[in-house]
């Protein structure tokens, strides 16, 4: 059991609005990014909230993939989105491929700044 987990938060999104309230925009770029990161989505949940007394509400998206997932939250009201990437094995290219995706994602929000973890899961025998 060995495979890779990556998180952002994403402060200040400077993108379009729409990125961060349209689940029929934001959806289907996820899983057109997880392809071009050259990972297999599987199945796929977006999920608009609805707007609230503190503004529009955000997407939830996700994207299962061959090994894992993808998991985006908006939150537009703070112009703020978390992103999750998870891939369940380390190898061959899997790990760059997770990286890749995860910057293609942070490029499409623009933030202005972030905070990124990486967990290396499982066993390294």
């Amino acid at each position: 059991m060995q495979g890779l987990h990556l998180t952002a938060d994403l402060h200040h999104c400077r993108c379009d609005a729409a990125w961060l309230t349209d689940a029929a925009q934001l959806g289907p770029w996820c899983v057109q990014a997880v392809r071009a990161a050259g990972l297999e989505p599987v199945k796929q949940l977006f999920h608009a909230a609805p707007a609230t007394a503190h503004g529009p509400g955000g997407v939830s998206a996700t994207v299962l993939l061959a090994g894992s997932h993808v998991c985006v939250h908006t939150w537009p009201a703070e112009k703020a989105v978390t992103l999750d990437v998870s891939v369940c094995t380390l190898d061959g290219d899997q790990p760059a491929r997770a990286r890749g995706l995860m910057q293609a994602l942070i490029e499409r929000f623009a933030p202005e700044w972030t905070e990124q973890r990486s967990l290396d899961r499982g066993d390294s025998e």
